[in-house]
């Protein structure tokens, strides 16, 4: 069996006592139920968000401008959250960030009402700035992983960081079928019905509304039950996210590391905003059989970054599997804009009238993709944890996630451009954008 590889991380985390395991692991279950909650209500309004814009009769670039104003806050707000819980305690940033998130999508919920109110203008200021408030919150994430590697001995941390990814599928399987489901005219008619009057129950609150409430479920799940962790506290030194960035760039454990995460987000990112209108211009697919494919795709992700990466982890280095992963997206994205050609040299003799070529060989696509991403991501995060102390965890999980977050903002409008030239040209530029990530990695030791 092989041994993980170290990059001069951190001394291994002492087990907790036969006492207290149940613990951490309680704990653990509670921190990834927060990230599974982060990622339900940004997955609810996905199926919805480009036709929230599109009701406001404003142009389809919008649309990308909303999703990059939520990871460009998450951006500014990954690192600064990850350096307050190492000072202040992981627990109160969680918790100030769920209550934010429920106000969030509270408020995201009412664009609609305000519109009507006081017009266009104020309708969409109101979506922005409930999205940017969301995506602020939602730099927890680093936060999230930090905790892990506080309860978590390091031989352990790729197994436990994996089941935040697979809360990551979670949230992108259910999210976006919460999403549809609230979003039908029964769901809607049938919340109308008991809805005080002054509360709006239509196709695109009703999913916000949920997504509120499911934050407040998780602030009460950790006031109530999540202890703080035990940990190395850090200074509270100010340090600007400049000066964060820098730092870690100048940092040989970190510097490649926070390359790829920039990298891989700009081209996932992108593939996935472009993704729906792909499947709408190239299929003919309607808004409710792309949130199947959405579904789909999450649904993979969770059995691959649920079981899948634990398994690898225990027999290979983090770093081949990470190698692994970004060859196989890559290829996946190189391929997905072609998949109708393909699947038409291939036509399937037996099955169901709409498994035709072209969808058979999308969804294999769709499968490595998904792979692909498993591994890669969980593996990043896993080196993140091996190459800093246990003081630095909050501090280099935000400034990676932040360099991710950094990516997500700069995809969606970029990608959205290139949709424009070609529709094939965004999933190419994405291929591009991954291979020096797996040179960075092959030369990692």
């Amino acid at each position: 069996m092989s041994v993980p590889e170290s990059a001069g991380g951190p001394d291994p985390v002492p087990t907790a006592p036969e006492e207290t395991v149940g613990a951490p692991r309680r704990a653990l279950a509670i921190v990834v139920g927060i990230v599974f909650v982060d990622l339900l209500g940004f997955g609810v309004v996905v199926p919805i968000l480009p036709f929230y814009v599109r009701s406001f009769a404003v142009t389809d670039l919008l649309i990308g401008l909303l999703a990059a104003s939520y990871s460009l806050m998450q951006f500014l707000s990954a690192p600064v959250l990850g350096r307050l819980s190492d000072a202040g305690g992981r627990r109160p940033v969680l918790m100030l960030s769920l209550f934010g998130s429920a106000l969030a999508w509270t408020v995201f919920g009412l664009a609609t009402e305000v519109g009507a109110l006081f017009g266009t203008a104020a309708a969409l200021t109101t979506l922005f700035a409930s999205r940017m408030l969301a995506g602020a919150m939602g730099g927890n994430i680093a936060t999230a992983q930090a905790y892990i590697a506080d309860v978590t001995p390091v031989e352990g941390r790729a197994a436990a960081l994996g089941l935040v990814g697979a809360a990551f599928g979670l949230g992108f399987v259910f999210g976006p079928a919460i999403g549809g489901i609230a979003a039908s005219p029964t769901a809607v008619s049938s919340a109308d019905a008991v809805f005080p009057a002054f509360v709006p129950a239509t196709r695109f609150s009703l999913p916000s509304f949920v997504a509120a409430g499911l934050s407040l479920v998780a602030f009460v799940a950790t006031w109530a039950f999540l202890p703080e962790p035990d940990r190395q506290r850090g200074t509270a030194d100010r340090v600007t996210l400049v000066g964060q960035f820098v730092s870690a760039l100048r940092d040989p454990a970190l510097r490649g590391l926070v390359v790829a995460f920039f990298l891989v987000s700009v081209a996932f990112s992108g593939v996935q905003v472009m993704f729906i209108p792909y499947a709408a211009d190239l299929f003919g697919y309607d808004e409710t059989q792309t949130a199947l494919l959405i579904t789909y795709i999450g649904v993979l992700g969770v059995v691959n970054q649920g079981v899948l990466v634990g398994r690898l982890a225990r027999r290979y280095p983090e770093r081949r599997i990470a190698v692994v992963g970004a060859a196989i997206l890559v290829v996946a994205l190189a391929t997905l804009p072609f998949s109708p050609q393909i699947g038409g040299l291939v036509p399937l003799a037996a099955g169901p009238t709409w498994l035709t070529g072209p969808v058979a060989v999308l969804l294999v696509v769709l499968a490595c993709l998904s792979l692909g991403n498993s591994l890669l991501n969980v593996s990043l995060s896993a080196l993140v944890s091996r190459a800093v102390p246990a003081d630095r965890q909050g501090t280099a999980f935000g400034v990676t996630q932040g360099a991710g977050s950094l990516g997500r903002t700069v995809g969606p409008p970029s990608m959205a451009a290139l949709y424009v030239f070609a529709y094939w040209s965004p999933f190419v530029a994405g291929a591009l954008l991954a291979l020096p990530v797996v040179a960075v990695l092959a030369r990692r030791r």
